[in-house]
């Protein structure tokens, strides 16, 4: 098994590869994807949400499947900005050839897209979720 942990290469190649994306960035107005966001980080911007990790070994190989998150968080005014930003992370992700160090990655897939209203503070969110499978190198 990898000494390097497959959740968090996964999520290592994850922020790599949307960080690098020009368009995501001018949607965002910037650099504005985070594992955590500051306290007063200014909307629009994106942060690493959850993850769920399971063995799904079979008799071949260890497998883990992966299912995690991206939180999208826009200004007030309608969903328009946050499912922009949700539509290009898809087509960003959804089945990128990604590298996380010490696994190979199997496959990955968009999973679903959930919007509404941040209850607390007004502000808009969508959660874009994602589905991989890693087997160590």
């Amino acid at each position: 098994m990898s000494e390097t942990s497959s959740t968090l290469s996964l999520r290592a190649a994850v922020y790599q590869h949307v960080t690098s994306d020009a368009a995501l960035a001018a949607l965002l107005g910037g650099a504005r994807v985070y594992d955590e966001p500051p306290r007063a980080a200014a909307a629009p911007y994106v942060a690493l949400g959850g993850v769920e990790t399971r063995d799904v070994s079979g008799d071949a190989a260890p497998v883990e499947e992966h299912l995690f998150a991206l939180e999208v968080v826009s200004r007030e005014g309608g969903l328009a900005e946050a499912l922009k930003v949700a539509d290009r992370l898809v087509r960003r992700l959804d089945g990128a050839a990604l590298a996380p160090q010490g696994h190979r990655l199997a496959s990955l897939s968009w999973r679903f897209t959930d919007s509404g209203r941040a209850a607390e503070n007004g502000l808009r969110r969508a959660t874009v979720s994602f589905r991989a499978v890693t087997e160590p190198l």
